[in-house]
């Protein structure tokens, strides 16, 4: 018997002064049973911030990841099926990070866990090659306090200004995330 997902829905508001996008949409969100609350808002935040200025050429999705180990956490195609941004959250080896640099114009890369620091430390030179890979720590107790804001229906405004996101689902107090750039370009 196949393992059957969990689906949370969740209003969207995003503010994001830094870069003048500003959304309101619905997403759903097929939660894999081995994914914990704190990776699936991990998600959702990457979907945030990866939202494209022009979407013109489509906007960025939820893929299945967990499913299918070909697709990662969240990609964003164009109208002919080419991957503009390719999305991952957590640990991925090195050879996983190169292959999607090799698929995507663009590759970001969201790491949360408490051994990051760790994890980085063995893979940062054999990504050095990735022009086009950006990768953001999101401190750990940060994104432990986004998970507990996570609910089977959902509504976040998401506010971001000058690099730091202010989420809130208007029951709890919200939550302030500062991701750290670990790499990546200046623009």
């Amino acid at each position: 018997m196949a393992i059957k997902a969990t689906i949370y829905k969740a209003q969207l508001n995003l503010a994001d002064m830094d870069r003048n996008v500003y959304v309101d949409t619905q997403i759903t969100i097929a939660r894999h049973p081995s994914e914990s609350d704190e990776r699936m808002m991990i998600r959702v935040l990457a979907l945030a911030l990866g939202w494209p200025t022009d979407t013109s050429e489509g906007t960025i999705e939820l893929a299945k990841d967990m499913w299918e180990p070909d697709e990662p956490a969240l990609w964003q195609k164009n109208y002919s099926d080419e991957i503009l941004h390719w999305v991952e959250v957590g640990q991925p080896d090195d050879k996983r990070l190169m292959k999607a640099a090799g698929r995507a114009r663009k590759v970001s890369l969201y790491a949360f866990q408490s051994s990051t620091n760790v994890w980085w430390n063995t893979v940062a030179n054999k990504l050095t090659r990735a022009q086009n890979l950006t990768v953001w720590q999101i401190p750990s107790e940060q994104s432990q306090a986004l998970a507990q804001l996570a609910q089977r229906g959902m509504q976040l405004q998401i506010t971001v200004q000058d690099g730091t996101l202010w989420v809130n689902d208007g029951v709890k107090d919200s939550v302030e995330i500062t991701p750290i750039k670990l790499m990546g370009p200046d623009t």
